[in-house]
Formats: structure tokens, C-alpha cells, sequence
């Protein structure tokens, strides 16, 4: 599919999971968002893109920011963020952001880039609506330095997720960074443990493709990648990596 059919995609799947979202362990807590927020608490003037049902807008506020802007390509991610919390929600596409240059002094974006169809577009964005010497405090799902295990992960993703797009590694997200013109000023990844079950309910796959995350979770690939661990003929261990990334303008 083309990047616009990625786009209305994404937005048509996660108009009907804002709720599930707003709901979802894995978003709403975790020392990761803490990590991201504490990265920006000495701004005045916040944006959280692709701000899904609001939790990483809410932690900006809970830290202090006075204004915080929740932005969000589903208008039902965005209603539901600015219903459950303290934020100013707009509608808008990560890679073409509807805000004046400089226009604030922290930018967040948290586990939402592997959707977006032109990454760099969405960096070049950021840059463009900090202030000099904002702060970006960013976090993706990174995938395996490996090539197999990177088009596992993206595969398995996919048949879950139909709106994935690309998880790359660590080190290409730094390239990233630095080819838009970041400092980076750290960077460290931790590891989620998701609740496999949970995690693929959220998505509410059709049949056929349970029946065939069920086979491909089984694979050592699966194992390799996920951490997975199989008790009685059901997935227990489960987890994926992520990047976070603080950077400057």
C-alpha cells in the first residue's frame, strides 16, 4: 500500500481502540513514561505527537508543564485524550505538523514512529516546531540488529498490526536524528513485558490471522526476538525492546 492508504489505515484501526487504549497497562504506566516526562519537565510549552489516548500528554502535564498540545492523526484518539485529561487535543498527521516554527520547547513522541510511513519527514517536522535548544524526548519499538530476526519482528507485527510499518534498530534511529540535525544527549533501551494474550486482543486480529501469530510464536525466531517462553502449551514470557532517545535542537 502507499503512504496515504498507511495513513487512512492507521487512522480507521485505532478510531475503534481509543478506549482499549486509554485502558492498556502497557501505555498508561511504566518507569519509560516516567523517563520521557522527566526529560521535559522544565518546559512551559509541550507537544506530544501521535499522542494515541493521552497518556504521555498527561505525564507532561503531571510534571509540570503548563501547556501541553496532544496531537493525533484519529480524531478518537485525540477526543478521548483530551476527555480523560488535562491537554489541548488537535487533529493532525505527524509528518506535517499544523504549528508555527519554534513553536514549542519539548516535543514527545512515544511508541507510535513504527506506524508512520516517512519517518524522517516526521523528524524534520520536530526540528521544525522546537524552539533552539528544545528538547525531543522520543521512544519506539526497535528491531533486532539481525536482518532475519528485523523482518521476523516486522512480519509478526504486521499479521497483528496491519498499520506497522518498519522497526529498525537503535543505531538507525540515531543516524535518523543526526541526519535531521539532533544532538543526541541520551539514549537508552529497556525491555516491556507485554501480556501476549492482552497484547493481541488489542488489535482484535480476525481468525486466521490468530491461528497464524499462534503458529509464528512458537518459531525460535519468536523466542529470539520476544523473549518467549511457552508453559503448558500457552505463551508466558513475552516482551519487546525499545529505544528511548533525548535529543536536542
Amino acid at each position: 500500500m502507499d503512504d496515504l492508504e498507511r495513513k487512512r489505515l492507521t487512522t480507521a484501526s485505532f478510531g475503534e481502540l481509543a478506549g482499549d487504549y486509554l485502558d492498556s497497562d502497557v501505555h498508561r504506566t511504566g518507569a519509560d513514561l516516567e523517563l520521557l516526562a522527566s526529560w521535559c519537565d522544565d518546559a512551559t510549552r509541550a507537544l506530544d505527537v501521535a499522542c494515541g489516548a493521552g497518556h504521555t500528554a498527561a505525564a507532561l502535564a503531571d510534571a509540570g508543564v503548563p501547556t501541553v498540545v496532544a496531537a493525533d492523526a484519529t480524531p478518537a484518539m485525540v477526543a478521548t485524550a483530551a476527555e480523560a485529561f488535562d491537554v489541548v487535543g488537535t487533529v493532525a498527521d505527524a509528518e506535517r505538523l499544523p504549528f508555527a516554527d519554534d513553536a514549542f520547547d519539548a516535543v514527545t513522541c512515544r511508541i507510535a514512529a513504527h506506524h508512520f510511513p516517512a519517518p524522517r519527514a516526521f523528524l524534520r517536522e520536530v526540528v521544525r516546531v522546537l524552539a533552539p535548544g528544545g528538547v525531543f524526548a522520543f521512544e519506539d519499538n526497535v528491531a533486532p540488529d539481525d536482518e532475519r530476526l528485523a523482518a521476523f519482528f516486522d512480519r509478526f507485527e504486521r499479521l497483528r498490526d496491519p498499520s506497522h510499518g518498519e522497526a529498525v534498530s537503535v543505531e538507525r534511529w540515531l543516524d535518523r536524528f543526526r541526519e535531521a540535525g539532533f544532538a543526541i544527549d541520551e539514549s537508552t533501551t529497556v525491555r516491556k513485558e507485554l501480556d501476549y494474550e492482552a497484547w493481541v486482543d488489542r488489535t482484535n486480529p480476525d481468525e486466521e490471522r490468530r491461528e497464524e501469530l499462534r503458529e509464528l510464536v512458537r518459531r525460535p525466531e519468536a523466542k529470539a526476538v520476544y523473549g518467549v517462553t511457552v508453559e503448558d502449551g500457552a505463551v508466558r514470557g513475552f516482551g519487546n525492546e525499545k529505544v528511548l532517545i533525548r535529543a536536542t535542537k
